[in-house]
C-alpha cells in the first residue's frame, strides 16, 4: 500500500467527499494499533466527534464550498491552544487546563475545513530533544521503538510517522520541528520568525518560537503552510509577508527540477556530529552535485558560540514566561488559606514543573539577575547579533546553507536525558536559524541501519517560496519521502 499524503487525500475526496469517512476509520484503526505503543497523543478526540465534523465538511463539499484541507485530520502539539480541548503543555500544572479560544494556527486550520484530531505529546513546556521530559509518558520512535523520536515536537512526528494522522504541527524555538522530522524520516518546516502567528502558542521563548508544520513529503508542507501563514493582529510580531503561493512552488521544485549555489559551515559538521552522520551527510552532498548543485565550505569560527547563545537567551526568556503559573488563575492549585504567596507560589510550581523545567527557570533567572545580566544576557544578545550579520552575509553569496539536521541518530530512550549538556548538544545545528529568525527545513536523507538521517537547508528570511521549491527538488534527489515504517503500514 502506498502511504498516504496529504496531497493524495486532497485530490482523492474532491470528487469522493465520502472518502473522508472511509479515512477516518483508517486513521482510527491505526491508532487503536500503534498508539498503545508509540504513545504520540496525550489527547485523542472520540471518533464520533470527529465524523461529526466530516459530515459537515462533506455537506460544505457537496454544496461546492470545501476549504483547502478537505476533511484531512490534523494532530495539534500540546503547547497550541484549542478551544474546548485540554492543552496541557505536556506539564502537571496546566494537566487540567481547557482553552477558552483557538490559536490563530487552529483557527485557520478549521477554516479551510481541517479536523483537529488531537493534541500531541511533547517535552514539557517545549523544553527537550527527545519527548521524555514529558510529565504524562515519553513517546516511542516507530522506526525503532526502543529510541526517541526527537523533540520537542516528538508526538507530531510520531503521529504522522506512524499515520495517526495525516499532517501535524509543532512548535520550533531551537530545532523542535526538525529535530524530531530528522529522527521520524519526516518533512519538517521551521519558518521565518514573523511568517506564521504565534497567538495561541504557549511561550517558551519568545524572540524564537515559531509554528511550523510536519508532514510526510514537502508538498505537503507547503499546502499546509499556505493555510496557516499569513498576518494577524493579534500578534505583534506577525508581519505575514507572503510572496507566492507555497503550494504551487513546491509542485514546479518537484517537476521542473531546480540548482542552487549551497554552502556548508565546517563548525556545524564538527567532531560533534557521529560519524555514520557526516558520511550519510557528504553522500548527500555527493548526490546533489551530480544533479547540478554547486556546494562550497567555509568556516565561520562565530557558529560555534551559537549553542551556548541560544540556551542563555532561551533560558532567560524562558524563566520571564514561566512566572505567570502561579496556580491561581489556571492549572494546577491548593487552598491557600492561611499561606503566603509565596508559599503557595513555591508550592504550586515545585509540584507543578518537572525537572528539566525547573533546571531552565533557574539558570534563566540567574542570567536575567541584576549581578549577571550584562554577563550573560546582554553579552549573548549581542553574540546573537553577531552570528546573524554572518549568516546573512553568506547568504548574500550563496542561496542555502546545507547541514546534517541532527548530529546523531535517534538515541536510545534514556541515553541522553540522564546529561544535560550532552542532551543540550545535540541542537548544535538547528538553533542557528532560531537566533537568526531564518527559515529552515529537514528533509528525510537515508537510513543508516534503519535510523532514519536528515538533511537541513537553511535559507535568507521569507525565502519560504525558493526554499520549498529547490527543497522539492533535493527531495526528489534523495527518494526517501513519502515513507513510513512497515510495520506501522501492515
Amino acid at each position: 500500500m502506498n502511504v498516504p499524503t496529504l496531497r493524495s487525500f486532497i485530490d482523492e475526496v474532491s470528487d469522493k467527499p465520502k472518502l473522508i469517512l472511509d479515512y477516518i476509520e483508517y486513521i482510527y484503526e491505526k491508532i487503536e494499533k500503534v498508539e498503545p505503543i508509540i504513545r504520540a497523543y496525550i489527547t485523542v478526540r472520540p471518533k464520533e466527534d470527529i465524523i461529526r465534523d466530516a459530515k459537515s465538511v462533506i455537506e460544505k463539499m457537496k454544496s461546492g464550498n470545501g476549504g483547502k484541507l478537505r476533511g484531512a485530520l490534523i494532530a495539534i502539539k500540546d503547547n497550541i491552544v484549542t478551544k474546548g480541548l485540554r492543552t496541557t503543555c505536556a506539564s502537571k500544572i496546566l494537566h487540567d487546563f481547557i482553552p477558552p479560544y483557538n490559536a490563530t494556527v487552529v483557527e485557520r486550520i478549521l477554516a479551510e475545513d481541517g479536523i483537529i484530531i488531537g493534541k500531541t505529546n511533547m517535552d514539557e513546556f517545549a523544553m527537550g530533544s527527545t519527548t521524555e521530559n514529558s510529565a504524562f509518558f515519553p513517546t516511542r520512535n516507530p522506526w525503532d521503538v526502543n529510541r526517541v523520536p526527537g523533540g520537542s515536537s516528538g508526538g507530531s512526528a510520531a503521529a504522522v510517522a506512524a499515520l495517526e494522522a495525516i499532517a501535524s504541527l509543532g512548535s520550533d524555538t531551537g530545532g523542535s520541528v526538525r529535530a524530531p522530522a530528522a529522527f521520524t524520516a519526516t518533512v519538517g518546516l521551521k519558518p521565518t520568525y514573523g511568517l506564521v502567528s504565534r497567538y495561541g502558542l504557549i511561550a517558551y521563548a519568545s524572540s524564537m518560537d515559531q509554528i511550523g508544520p510536519i508532514c510526510r513529503t514537502v508538498v505537503d508542507t507547503a499546502i499546509l503552510l499556505d493555510v496557516i501563514a499569513g498576518r494577524d493582529g493579534r500578534d505583534a510580531t506577525c508581519v505575514g509577508t507572503r510572496k507566492c503561493n507555497y503550494l504551487e512552488e513546491a509542485i514546479k521544485g518537484l517537476n521542473e527540477g531546480s540548482t542552487a549555489k549551497l554552502v556548508v559551515i565546517e563548525e556545524m559538521v564538527s567532531e560533534s556530529v557521529e560519524s555514520v552522520v557526516r558520511r550519510s551527510f557528504e553522500r548527500s552532498l555527493r548526490k546533489l552535485e551530480s544533479n547540478g548543485f554547486l556546494v562550497d565550505w567555509v568556516s565561520e569560527p562565530i557558529v560555534k558560540y551559537a549553542l551556548p547563545t541560544y540556551y542563555i537567551i532561551a533560558m532567560g526568556e524562558a524563566s520571564s514566561n514561566l512566572a505567570r503559573y502561579d496556580g491561581l488563575r489556571y492549572g494546577l492549585h491548593h487552598k491557600v488559606e492561611g499561606l503566603s504567596w509565596c508559599e503557595v507560589y513555591s508550592k504550586v510550581r515545585s509540584e507543578g514543573f518537572g525537572k528539566e523545567v525547573k533546571r531552565r527557570v533557574l539558570v534563566g533567572t540567574f542570567v536575567l539577575s541584576a549581578g549577571y545580566y550584562d554577563a550573560y544576557y546582554l553579552r549573548a544578545s549581542k553574540v546573537r547579533r553577531v552570528i546573524r550579520d554572518r549568516i546573512k552575509s553568506l547568504l548574500n553569496q550563496y542561496d542555502y546553507i546545507v547541514s546534517p539536521t541532527m548530529p546523531v541518530v535517534p538515541p536510545k530512550l534514556g541515553e541522553r536525558i540522564v546529561d544535560p549538556l550532552k542532551l543540550y548538544a545535540i541542537d548544535i545545528d538547528t538553533v542557528v536559524a532560531n537566533l537568526v529568525g531564518l527559515p529552515a527545513i529537514s528533509i528525510p536523507s537515508d537510513f543508516v541501519d534503519g535510523l532514519p538521517i536528515g538533511f537541513q537547508v537553511m535559507g535568507d528570511e521569507f525565502s519560504e517560496c525558493n526554499l520549498l521549491r529547490v527543497s522539492s527538488f533535493i527531495e526528489s534527489i534523495f527518494k526517501i519521502s513519502p515513507t513510513a515504517p512497515s510495520w506501522v503500514i501492515k
